[in-house]
């Protein structure tokens, strides 16, 4: 049995965030203040990221305890009504989280996940520490590209470097791909 109305429990529930959440701000501006520049809730990766940094290859999650289902956490509980309901929401949450991870992890992308129970004032700083490590980790160096000098295609091996042709004659050019 719920302790309030159905219409105080709907305006109550209708008042939490998704986006801009206190532990999200708290890691942004600790983040800001490290001097690192960031996007937030970027759409063009699945499942928005709360944080991406687009230099590092790397996104941010930060999940709310109870609505993505931390295990052993003391803000985590299913309530008593309803439970069910809950239950199956959480489960489908967890899904979808895994699932948003797959898809970035195996597009190149690095993700890391912070539970709101990890982020208070207290503890910020070995979130930040983790943070920074594997951005650090992750840093592209300037000489990392390479050049390719020739290219594969269906087991022909095609040289990019152009033709010997003695001074003073003309090239012709002639593309095959």
């Amino acid at each position: 049995m719920d302790i309030w109305s159905k219409e105080k429990r709907s305006e109550v529930m209708a008042k939490i965030r998704s986006k801009n959440t206190e532990p999200e701000m708290m890691l942004r501006k600790a983040l800001f203040a490290k001097g690192f520049c960031y996007r937030i809730n970027y759409n063009k990766l699945s499942g928005k990221p709360d944080i991406v940094f687009p230099k590092y290859k790397t996104v941010i999650f930060v999940h709310g305890c109870f609505w993505h289902g931390h295990d052993n956490c003391k803000i985590a509980h299913i309530p008593k009504s309803n439970t069910e309901f809950w239950e199956h929401k959480i489960m489908i949450n967890q899904e979808r989280d895994k699932s948003n991870e797959m898809k970035i992890v195996s597009s190149g992308w690095k993700a890391l996940t912070f539970w709101e129970c990890e982020i208070p004032k207290k503890t910020i700083e070995s979130v930040l520490e983790s943070i920074i490590a594997t951005l650090h980790r992750n840093i592209p160096h300037p000489y990392s590209t390479r050049i390719r000098l020739y290219e594969e295609r269906e087991d022909n091996i095609m040289m990019v470097a152009e033709d010997i042709v003695p001074y003073g004659q003309q090239k012709q050019l002639s593309y095959q791909f």
